[in-house]
């Protein structure tokens, strides 16, 4: 697939921003009806099956045995992985506003393992970002515990499995997708999440869905616009731009999901988790400054 002209590559960043940030609601309507391994199963089968729908209509070529290989293994990191803490961290009561900021520290740690990983240098200021938005994770966690009750353990590990995840998925992709035939390696991917989650629901005993409207309305928009459209977009970010750059584009969604999970369902954060949300996204920014000045300095 050809590289984005310049024009297009400044704007994708910001309509990718966009419908990635509409995924934790949807999530939340996913969440709300269904068993989170039940419910991803059914989605990456639809969109595994769109994406092989539209490799067939464009012959887009398939990847080789080795480029399905590691399509498979970042697909179970950026989808099985990600997701599945995401849809479980919030299907266990982490609001989705909360849950995007905790992954939201996601461009930090890319920022920093994409030195021993891809080779690129690690500045003074990546590394006062990354301690700025640990500290506003504890206040975003500390702000529930103050305003009484505390977050489930559970739904936290979930979201640090979603966040460990997607760093590695995000590295991973940067370091061996270059030459992965877009279509046909999205397809892969959604193929061994499909598979892989289908087993988990099995072995659990299977899953309960609710086929309600707003199952159906979620389940649609996150199959068509975050599976397709927003997923396709990321592979492209992620193959014509630095990986940190990448990265930092996740600072500008905890503020709209936030946004978002406010007007849709209501969700309020404490002042203390507000002011959490502003250290996570000074640091990040923080860090995305750096990368931005040690590129014009090259």
């Amino acid at each position: 697939m050809p590289r984005l002209k310049p024009a297009l590559l400044t704007a994708a960043p910001l309509l990718f921003v966009l419908l990635w940030s509409t995924g934790f609601i949807a999530t939340k309507g996913a969440a709300h009806n269904a068993d989170p391994f039940a419910y991803l199963s059914v989605r990456f089968a639809l969109a595994a099956g769109l994406m092989l729908a539209l490799s067939a209509a464009f012959r887009a070529p398939w990847p080789t045995r080795a480029q399905a290989g590691h399509a498979a293994v970042t697909g179970l990191l950026l989808h099985a992985g990600y997701l599945g803490g995401v849809t479980t961290a919030i299907w266990l009561g982490l609001p989705a506003g909360v849950t995007a900021v905790l992954v939201g520290i996601q461009p930090l740690l890319t920022g920093l393992l994409s030195w021993p990983v891809l080779g690129e240098r690690v500045t003074a200021r990546q590394w006062a970002g990354l301690g700025l938005g640990f500290a506003g994770v504890l206040l975003v966690v500390g702000g529930r515990q103050a305003g009484g009750g505390a977050y489930s353990p559970g739904a936290l590990l979930a979201a640090l499995v979603a966040l460990l995840c997607t760093t590695a998925g995000t590295l991973y992709q940067r370091r061996t997708g270059a030459e992965m035939p877009l279509l046909g390696g999205t397809a892969a991917q959604y193929v061994a999440s499909a598979g892989a989650l289908g087993l988990v629901t099995l072995a659990r005993g299977g899953g309960e869905i609710r086929w309600t409207p707003e199952f159906l309305f979620s389940l649609t928009w996150l199959v068509l616009v975050l599976s397709v459209g927003a997923i396709l977009l990321l592979m492209v970010l992620i193959r014509d731009l630095p990986a940190a750059r990448v990265g930092s584009l996740f600072y500008l969604v905890p503020p709209l999901a936030v946004l978002e999970s406010f007007l849709l369902y209501g969700e309020r954060l404490s002042p203390l988790s507000l002011a959490g949300l502003g250290v996570c996204v000074a640091g990040v920014a923080l860090a995305a400054s750096a990368v931005t000045s040690g590129r014009r300095a090259a």
